[in-house]
């Protein structure tokens, strides 16, 4: 038996949780599916105190209140993985890895991206011993130990800041001497004289016995090498977007599913918001803003759809 929706969106971050509230708002069938709690990595962020109207929230209480609110809106939630995705007729299958069956004349795929690896010796082994991605998550459990953050991005700034208020000896190091991350964030690093920013430097392994303790690290310049003891790693190399259930979506160089103005995918009905898709600029307030979007134009495309099958 197919439980029928209209629209099917897969993620619960703020960009799925953001089209499944504009969609129930507009009076439409909206099942959110994911298979874990609902926030995507905004339960990872400390205090969000860059969304417009809100002075300040923690991503926990952040992620609460949306979902909450999308629940006051009729929307519908259902804990587990979706197992595949695929066409039949003018609707969209989504299989779900419990054996339930939804059909849906719509699809908004909100599945985010997840946290890219230097692929290291000692990345892995450490793992929770010392290595982590997620500075709000674990940095509590190395205070006042010397820290080391990899990256040259706006997380491996803004999480330097977070781990400085633990350790008063926090070394930022990237592998050029430019920075993706933005310019106030920068400025606030070099201002702080907890934080050492070594540039033109890698990371080549990570060392220990039960956990984490030491680092070589690589002056790629002079082509030096040298050892340098640290309680913890923080690694903020990027991400990689989740698009395995979509491998007939067309992508761009670096996996992104491609999109136009209208969010809409290269398959009619399936439209794409936040990290996963290629926007130049990922934050929660333009995964928010891309969920309303869609569920926008999911709509009149459903109403279109209903008209052709009267």
């Amino acid at each position: 038996m197919r439980i029928k929706i209209d629209v099917a969106i897969i993620g619960a971050g703020p960009a799925g949780l953001s089209a499944g509230q504009y969609g129930a708002r507009a009076g439409l069938s909206c099942v959110v599916f994911d298979g874990a709690m609902s926030g995507g990595q905004t339960l990872l962020i400390d205090m969000l105190d860059n969304y417009p109207g809100i002075l300040a929230i923690d991503g926990f209480g952040f992620a609460g209140a949306m979902e909450q609110q999308a629940k006051n809106f009729g929307v519908q939630f259902v804990l587990s993985m979706v197992h595949r995705v695929y066409q039949e007729s003018h609707k969209h299958v989504i299989e779900l890895a419990n054996g339930d069956i939804y059909e849906a004349y719509a699809v908004i795929v909100a599945t985010g991206a997840k946290y890219a690896k230097l692929g290291v010796p000692g990345e892995e082994a450490f793992l929770g011993k010392g290595v982590s991605y997620c500075a709000t998550c674990d940095g509590p459990f190395f205070k006042n130990q010397p820290i080391l953050v990899v990256g040259g991005g706006d997380t491996a700034f803004s999480d330097a800041l977070f781990l400085s208020g633990l350790s008063d000896r926090i070394v930022l190091i990237h592998r050029r001497d430019k920075f993706r991350a933005q310019h106030y964030l920068v400025e606030q690093v070099k201002a702080n004289p907890r934080i050492e920013i070594r540039t033109f430097t890698e990371l080549k392994e990570i060392q220990g016995e039960q956990k984490v303790s030491r680092v070589v690290l690589l002056e790629n310049q002079s082509g030096r090498t040298y050892e340098e003891e640290f309680g913890a790693v923080f690694i903020f190399v990027g991400t990689y977007p989740q698009t395995e259930l979509f491998p007939y979506l067309d992508k761009d160089e670096s996996g992104y599913i491609i999109t136009n103005s209208k969010l809409e995918s290269s398959v009619k009905g399936i439209y794409v918001a936040g990290d996963v898709r290629n926007t130049h600029f990922r934050q929660v307030v333009t995964a928010c803003a891309d969920g309303a979007l869609t569920a926008h134009m999911a709509g009149a495309y459903i109403d279109t759809q209903r008209t052709l099958t009267l």
